[in-house]
């Protein structure tokens, strides 16, 4: 039987942001259990479970890009906690942030690491 993309980025989900990516999932039921749904199978399902890159780049890509595009503080929260889920240990995830300086500036970098102090 073959999986489907829901069932596969649930495994990923579940592996990756543990109980923080199932607790933005229960957020949604009440107002857009599609974004979930969207969320599961796109993010998780096909991107995810992508051969190419390892868990661990994939989690630092992701760090990267929410510090970038800053606002996502949430967001980075759970992939703070993914990436620890994933073998990256907190001082590469403050590392992480410090190269993100000269490119996104000091202001979203201490948001970051504002973010990773309270999980860590």
């Amino acid at each position: 039987m073959e999986k489907t993309k829901f069932k596969t980025g649930m495994e990923y989900l579940r592996k990756i942001d543990g109980k923080g990516g199932e607790a933005v999932l229960t957020s949604l039921e009440g107002i857009a259990p599609d974004l979930g749904k969207y969320i599961v199978e796109f993010a998780f399902g096909d991107i995810y479970a992508r051969s190419g890159l390892s868990l661990q780049e994939r989690e630092t890509i992701t760090l990267a890009s929410l510090l970038t595009a800053g606002g996502c503080e949430p967001q980075l929260e759970v992939h703070i906690t993914g990436a620890i889920n994933v073998g990256i240990p907190p001082e590469k995830i403050v590392e992480i942030f410090l190269q993100c300086i000269p490119y996104t500036g000091f202001p979203k970098v201490l948001n970051a690491v504002s973010t990773a102090k309270k999980l860590f």
